[in-house]
């Protein structure tokens, strides 16, 4: 039986905000049996910054939260995701249920829920029109970016207002303590937070991941004079931008070149995506070390067995980008290869990676021999 200590400690670890951790603490002294939940689009083939909210998922059900992943199949359509295709959809949510067994995640402790199972419920339209009744449309359209959209796209389809209003309706339908989402989810949680009040719903405590920055890191962008939701629309690994992308399929010869070619300047932290792949991913995991090889006159091999220390040594010169990003390779490598396998080895599967490449612009020989 963990503590709350204990138990806080996973929940909150490795996450970008909690909202909020006196709440959090408050449920967790009471004794109460969390509910917890994440929403996501199942538009295509995983990329490796799902991994970081997969890891969490996997926190939370070992800290004893109730867990459910909603599959959010209506959710993508409404976001043009594949398509629009509910069928193939549908077939993608097999492809992250294999990543997530890859992972270690419980799936027996899981509870995978599509969103035509909520939809099909009245009473979950009826929360909904509650919701709408209580919200502004500028309020509404101000959370579009919670779908990679701007406001203003909402006016060419107006099927767009619907899609924060669900994500706020599963929440209550679900009658969640916790809803996990990535940074870009913030404003459709605090959406939530105030319509909980406005409706006596349970107010939601919101858990968010850090957004994993895509190869090209923030290329030429000015950060000083964009606003939070411009930056990670902007700088964040993505399906649509496959250049700046790596899939969990994708073949080790692939992986190395795509990270050969990425972002890393000598010193810099900030958007720098070979960085954040060790800080949010790599190091994540228990008794992880990155072994960093380099000939003796070059300082010869390193062994770093805390992120902190890796920080600080490529801030200071210590460590050349060339050789953290050979490592990196190497350990991301090691990493996937569960997941690649448990992908490959089944025909149905593949057949659906196959399906689903062209809409993300893979080239076949990233991931096929």
């Amino acid at each position: 039986m963990k503590s709350v200590e204990e138990k806080l400690s996973l929940i909150t670890r490795n996450t970008a905000e909690v909202v909020t951790l006196e709440e959090l603490r408050g449920k967790l002294e009471r004794g109460d049996r969390l509910k917890g939940y994440i929403g996501y689009e199942p538009s295509g083939i995983v990329h490796i910054g799902w991994l970081i909210w997969i890891m969490k998922v996997k926190d939370l059900v070992e800290a004893g939260v109730d867990f459910t992943v909603l599959e959010a199949t209506w959710h993508a359509m409404v976001n043009d995701k594949l398509g629009g295709d509910l069928s193939l959809i549908r077939e993608a949510t097999k492809i992250v249920k294999a990543v997530f067994e890859a992972m270690g995640v419980p799936l027996d402790k899981v509870r995978f829920l599509d969103a035509e199972e909520l939809v099909s419920d009245k009473n979950y339209w009826s929360i909904l029109l509650r919701v709408a009744k209580k919200n502004t449309l500028h309020r509404v359209k101000r959370a579009l970016t919670i779908m990679g959209r701007r406001a203003e796209e909402a006016e060419l389809d107006s099927s767009k207002i619907i899609y924060p209003l669900m994500q706020v309706s599963d929440i209550f339908y679900l009658d969640l303590d916790i809803a996990l989402g990535g940074m870009d989810q913030r404003k459709a949680h605090m959406l939530a937070r105030d319509t909980a009040e406005k409706l006596s719903f349970k107010k939601p405590i919101a858990i968010h991941t850090p957004i994993l920055t895509g190869l090209s890191g923030a290329g030429r962008m000015d950060v000083s004079k964009a606003d939070r939701d411009e930056i990670l629309a902007m700088t964040k690994m993505s399906k649509s931008k496959p250049q700046q992308t790596i899939y969990v399929h994708y073949k080790p010869e692939t992986i190395r070149a795509l990270i050969r070619k990425a972002y890393c300047p000598k010193g810099v932290i900030e958007f720098n995506p070979i960085i954040e792949i060790n800080k949010y991913i790599l190091f994540t995991r228990e008794g992880f070390r990155l072994i960093v090889k380099r000939p003796e006159k070059y300082g010869g091999t390193i062994v770093y067995e805390r992120y902190e220390d890796l920080e600080r040594d490529f801030m200071e010169g210590r460590l050349h980008p060339a050789d953290l990003k050979n490592a990196t390779a190497e350990a991301l490598i090691e990493l996937l290869k569960p997941i690649r396998e448990r992908l490959l080895r089944d025909p149905y599967l593949v057949q659906i990676l196959r399906r689903l490449e062209p809409y993300h612009n893979i080239p076949p020989s990233y991931a096929w021999d």
